[in-house]
């Protein structure tokens, strides 16, 4: 009683807006009965909700906060990242919601025979029927995905690498073959302001010993909806089965940071990775520390608390894993070039959803590198046998997004 008179207290005094601060609302239901009772406008809103604990759920309810007349400080929300406008219909409002609700932008894929494949870079799969595979679809655009707008390369947007691994390990996943032989990148995927990357990933049998033919395909649809490219060819590859999980804690990651290792300055280095034309925006700046030691190189990566909530829907975020390839940028030969992730081989995950990492970096051949990465207890987390690199000038990625293999 002493709740509800306290509430009609406050409306009595004009307030309007509640905001129940918890992990799940309780008594947010009481207040509201109360807000019809005393016959005034006004609302209440909570912060998180149970199993949806993150910050796309939190400026949810800043932005119903905000509809119902709440001051909200856009410019601190905001800070950091780079928000985009929206244009609002030029027609006349019809009393029907205008903004998408993501959640149900793919529809109930099930009614159409398809399988959900949980994961945030893939909409829907399907097991090819006369025949042991799969093919996986998506869409990628800067509205579903708007953190990818922070990786770019001279201006131009490009899916990092590391989403384009990310999503075929887990199309494996499915047919327990989630380990990466060999993916060479042939195209890299541009994205544009306004329109869509759709996405196919195709694997194949079997062959004797086990190992599957994957394929990436992406074409681009404009703000219509309208088809503006054929099918292109991404990336192409072999999956096999991971095999035994690692389970030993290597002894240069328990020890942190590695013994006899030397510190090398991180602060500018984002900065100077601008000077080559990298343009890492706050999500994919995730390097902390940085040592290097004979030829080897480690760092200590952190997935910025913007996209943290969403590190336990994939297998391992591709912003944490581009910025765990950074530190290679920090090794001799490297400086004044311009790089982009070619081929990978023996990409191996042992663990999920981590937040942060230790790193090690090491020469694995002529422009080659080979990483491990573990969590900040020295857990394995993932390998990479070898990752082979190409120089590019960043003003022909454009072109480059074009020009590859076409179906």
């Amino acid at each position: 009683m002493e709740f509800e008179a306290g509430t009609r207290a406050l409306l009595a005094d004009g307030f309007r807006v509640f905001v129940e601060v918890s992990a799940h609302p309780v008594v947010a239901t009481g207040v509201q009965e109360t807000i019809e009772d005393a016959g005034v406008q006004a609302g209440v809103v909570g912060t998180l909700r149970r199993d949806e604990g993150g910050l796309e759920r939190f400026a949810l309810s800043l932005g119903e906060a905000w509809a119902l007349g709440a001051e909200v400080d856009w410019e601190t929300h905001y800070a950091g990242t780079r928000p985009r406008h929206v244009d609002l219909p030029t027609y006349a409002f019809q009393r029907q919601h205008y903004w998408p609700r993501f959640a149900e932008l793919g529809g109930d894929v099930s009614s159409a025979g398809l399988d959900s494949p949980d994961h945030p870079l893939l909409g829907a799969s399907v097991e090819l029927a006369g025949g042991d595979g799969l093919v996986a679809t998506a869409r990628w655009s800067l509205r579903t995905h708007p953190w990818l707008a922070d990786h770019a390369v001279s201006g131009t947007v490009i899916v990092p690498g590391t989403a384009l691994v990310e999503s075929v390990i887990r199309a494996g996943d499915v047919l327990g073959c989630g380990r990466i032989e060999e993916l060479a990148l042939q195209a890299p995927v541009v994205l544009q302001e306004r329109g869509e990357a759709q996405v196919q990933i195709g694997v194949g049998e079997p062959d004797a010993s086990g190992r599957r033919p994957v394929t990436v395909h992406t074409r681009t649809t404009g703000p219509d909806g309208a088809t503006e490219d054929l099918w292109t060819l991404r990336a192409q590859g072999t999956l096999t089965e991971p095999g035994a999980p690692a389970v030993d804690r290597p002894e240069e990651f328990t020890a942190w940071p590695p013994p006899g290792a030397t510190a090398v300055a991180a602060e500018g280095f984002y900065e100077l990775l601008a000077g080559r034309g990298y343009e890492f925006g706050p999500v994919f700046q995730g390097v902390r520390a940085t040592w290097s030691r004979g030829e080897d190189l480690y760092a200590e990566v952190v997935l910025p608390e913007q996209v943290r909530g969403d590190a336990g829907r994939f297998g391992i975020h591709p912003a944490l894993l581009d910025a765990a390839l950074h530190a290679a940028h920090l090794a001799p030969g490297s400086a004044g070039r311009t790089v982009v992730p070619f081929t990978w081989s023996g990409v191996c995950l042992h663990a999920a959803g981590a937040t942060a990492l230790r790193v090690r970096v090491s020469p694995a051949g002529q422009d080659a590198i080979s990483v491990q990465l573990t969590d900040p207890t020295g857990a394995p987390v993932a390998t990479i046998d070898a990752l082979a690199v190409r120089e590019i000038a960043p003003d022909t990625l454009p072109v480059l997004a074009r020009q590859d293999a076409r179906v």
